[in-house]
């Protein structure tokens, strides 16, 4: 029988116009059952971490970029009239994290927005300029075209559950979602006899079958590709614990666990199948990245027993913790190089055009509208000292 995704209280339809965000995307010491350090809060084991520039910057650029497309969603919100008031943003202005106000954010992206006075309304309205309008249209269509793909990683991620289930909040989160009931997600049908095979083990393939290749193919058999921070300092003790952690066999992603032993090999084998899911759950998304708090959804689903944030910083040259903008987010760090994808999708192409829009801020253009953007300024600061009065 083929694979089928089959949901609960007929929902798909809805899942199907969140999901598609799927595809759109540590510490120094190896491994917790190897190295034992010393007691520390979460909070000072991640300050401790060895920062990597390229990942940081990268997410300076996208804080940004999230705020835009949280206020885009919100004018594509209604098709009929792509548009909203200046005012709406406004009160938003908290929620959406716009600390100068909604009429300074917008007048910093005029290759984004447009501001415009609506006669009709008496009030000035934003709407999405012709660059951004074609950005949003191509990531559309890039998406519509990659729904074959998005079922395929929905089974991957329903196959590395015990149960072949996962919560359907878990989804809605992961997608940016709101979707707080307790229904599940489930695999119906049986899986392909040949199984799924992970996209590290295809890296290990490439890495044996190299003409210059002077790899140990036994060395090879469980290991993961690392790259580490620039300046991190690699001891020789670390490097060892390292070779030894590589060499360490455990459970792929996809395979069944038939028992979680409590012997050190066994907790230490476990914990390497944990690095292997995360591993393979960041392969799964769009730009390879994920916010630590939506991947920890998965947690219990994933048999996984151990802290997610500590399993990142834990393994420095496999992942990438940042703490920019208010948020921990994971990187899958082999994914990446020089702060982009290594193998592009359209999806994620579409995404880094409208990061260019975002990058040009005002540049390129003369101060347009300038005499309406500065009336719907001075009117949305009319409209906050009102509110403070009242509430004072």
């Amino acid at each position: 029988m083929s694979n089928r995704v089959f949901m609960k209280k007929g929902l798909l339809p809805a899942l199907g116009a969140h999901i598609v965000n799927l595809l759109s995307t540590s510490k120094q010491h190896c491994g917790v059952s190897i190295v034992v350090r010393s007691k520390t809060t979460s909070a000072q084991y991640v300050a401790a971490r060895a920062r990597d520039a390229t990942f940081e910057k990268l997410m300076d650029k996208y804080k940004n970029l999230l705020k835009v497309i949280a206020v885009q969603d919100l004018i594509l919100a209604n098709p009929k009239n792509p548009s909203v008031s200046i005012d709406f943003l406004s009160r938003l202005s908290q929620k959406l994290h716009l600390n100068r106000g909604a009429t300074a954010f917008l007048r910093k992206y005029p290759h984004i927005f447009h501001i415009y006075y609506e006669p009709s309304k008496l009030q000035p309205y934003c709407r999405l300029t012709d660059a951004a309008l074609d950005v949003s249209r191509k990531e559309a269509e890039a998406i519509n075209a990659s729904m074959p793909v998005v079922v395929d990683r929905l089974v991957r991620i329903l196959s590395m559950s015990a149960s072949k289930m996962v919560p359907l909040r878990a989804i809605f989160k992961l997608c940016d979602g709101h979707e707080l009931n307790t229904h599940l997600l489930k695999l119906v049908g049986d899986l392909p006899s040949d199984g799924f095979r992970a996209t590290v083990e295809d890296w290990r393939l490439v890495e044996c079958c190299k003409e210059d290749s002077s790899v140990d193919r036994m060395e090879m058999r469980f290991s993961f590709k690392h790259g580490y921070p620039p300046g991190m300092r690699l001891t020789k003790t670390f490097r060892a614990n390292v070779k030894e952690w590589q060499s360490l066999p455990y459970v792929g992603p996809y395979e069944v666990v038939s028992e979680k032993k409590k012997s050190k090999a066994g907790m230490m084998a476990m914990e390497k199948r944990a690095v292997a899911i995360v591993h393979e759950f960041l392969s799964l998304t769009v730009e390879k990245m994920v916010e630590v708090e939506k991947i920890s959804q998965f947690r219990n689903w994933f048999g996984i027993d151990l802290n997610i944030r500590d399993l990142f910083l834990d393994h420095p040259g496999i992942f990438y913790l940042s703490t920019k903008g208010k948020r921990h987010t994971v990187f899958l760090r082999e994914a990446y190089e020089r702060g982009c994808l290594i193998q592009p999708n359209p999806v994620y192409d579409a995404r880094r055009k409208l990061l260019d829009l975002v990058l040009l801020e005002r540049r390129g253009l003369p101060a347009l509208n300038s005499n309406l953007q500065d009336r719907s300024s001075n009117n949305e600061e009319d409209n906050q000292q009102t509110h403070d009065s009242l509430s004072s």
